[in-house]
Formats: structure tokens, C-alpha cells, sequence
């Protein structure tokens, strides 16, 4: 059974039949904000009425990989962020295939679950483990809302995140999960370290963080402030 991750917590990434594990995902999954708004009725629209509708929320799950020192040798996020907006900062392109071609980041979902929670992962990184290369020793993971940016992580109806041993066509186990959208500590909060995967006696771990930032809706200061505070 899946554990629910608190902050600090380690977890060891082991198959049930005690083999390596080899397939590892991240997938974050959440739901759609519902708003009143205005609408014109009546004879000619001479009145109006409230009604609710949907809102379209942009999450994005993103990592950074670094070596044993904190010096930054790949990044995995959105291909649809402008390209401008990175090499601004010194830093890569977003992209859905790590350089070495052992991590895939699923298409960029920016709308969340419509009708309800459907219990399936909005966005995933995939990680063949076999396939990392050596010298990556740490990757970070984070979400951060894109869009609308008026709102933080607590007025989303649920954001749930999980590890699991799978791909993202099929998941075999659930290592551990989050529950984003009930920890107050996320109000006012549009940014979050959740975790970091590392090698350790050649073994891969789990590691949660959970911290949350108010970080402007701006990617690239949850980059910058893993690779100051957490990457070392």
C-alpha cells in the first residue's frame, strides 16, 4: 500500500519481489477551479444571471538533475514555455526527452480535470533508472501553477502527486503519494519542491521535501532557488 509522504520523510524504492527497480514515474494530477461568473438572460438579455463555470488551471511538474556537488546538468520542463524566458537566465530550453534519453516528461496539460477528478496523472515524468547517466547523482522535482496567477495551490481542488514503478500507459505499484490541496501550509503558495530522487550506494531513493514558495508564477525562480539552497 502506498504511503502518504510527509516532509522529510525517505523512502527506499524496492520491489516487492526484492529486484532493482528500473521504472520510475512522478505524475501529478489535479482539478479545475469552479468560478461564478456573469451571464446575460432573460427577454434580450436585458437581466443577468450567475452561473458556475470551470476555470482552466495550468499546473506544471518539472525536475532538475545535478551531479554530487550541485552543479546543474539537465532540466526537464514544458516545451511550450517561451524560449526566451530561459536563455534570458542562463539556463535550457524546455524539452520532453532529458539528453541522455532516460527521462520523458508527457505532454503539457493546461487545463486540469474537467467534471471531476478522474483519477489519472494530468502530467508524468518517466524515468528508465538503467538509463541515467552516471554522472547525474540528484533530481528535483517541483510543481509550480502557470496560470491563472491569482490564485495558490489551496484554492485548487485537489493537487495529488505520486511515485510509482510503471510507465504512464501502466501503473504496477504506488510507492508513496501527496495530497497537495489539504495542507494549509500551501496557502498563498504558487510553488513547490516536492522531492528529490538520488543515488545512494548505487541505489536509488526517495527523499521528500514539500516546501512551498511564493515564487511569482515564474519557473525559473523555483530553478534557481533549488540550485541555491537544495542542490548541493
Amino acid at each position: 500500500m502506498a504511503i502518504n509522504l510527509e516532509k522529510g520523510q525517505r523512502i527506499n524504492l524496492e520491489k516487492s519481489n526484492g529486484s532493482k527497480l528500473t521504472e520510475f514515474c512522478v505524475g501529478v494530477n489535479w482539478g479545475a477551479i469552479m468560478h461564478a461568473v456573469q451571464e446575460k438572460s432573460g427577454f434580450l438579455g436585458l437581466s443577468t444571471k450567475t452561473v458556475m463555470r470551470e476555470l482552466d488551471v495550468d499546473v506544471d511538474l518539472s525536475c532538475v538533475m545535478t551531479d554530487d556537488n550541485g552543479n546543474l546538468i539537465d532540466t526537464l520542463y514544458s516545451p511550450l514555455y517561451n524560449p526566451q524566458m530561459f536563455l534570458s537566465r542562463g539556463l535550457p530550453v524546455g524539452k520532453d526527452w532529458s539528453a541522455d534519453g532516460s527521462m520523458y516528461h508527457t505532454p503539457d496539460d493546461t487545463a486540469g480535470d474537467k467534471g471531476g477528478n478522474d483519477g489519472l496523472d494530468n502530467e508524468i515524468v518517466q524515468i528508465d533508472l538503467t538509463k541515467v547517466r552516471s554522472t547525474i547523482t540528484q533530481i528535483y522535482f517541483f510543481l509550480n501553477i502557470f496560470q491563472p496567477r491569482n490564485i495558490d495551490f489551496s484554492q485548487v481542488p485537489y493537487v495529488q502527486v505520486r511515485m510509482f514503478e510503471g510507465t504512464p500507459q501502466q501503473v504496477k505499484s504506488v510507492f508513496a503519494q501527496y495530497d497537495v490541496a489539504k495542507d494549509p501550509q500551501f496557502a498563498g503558495k504558487n510553488a513547490l519542491v516536492l522531492g528529490k530522487l538520488y543515488r545512494r550506494n548505487g541505489e536509488w531513493r526517495f527523499a521528500a521535501i514539500g516546501d512551498a514558495y511564493d515564487d511569482n508564477y515564474d519557473l525559473r525562480n523555483t530553478i534557481d532557488r533549488i540550485m541555491k539552497n537544495y542542490a548541493k
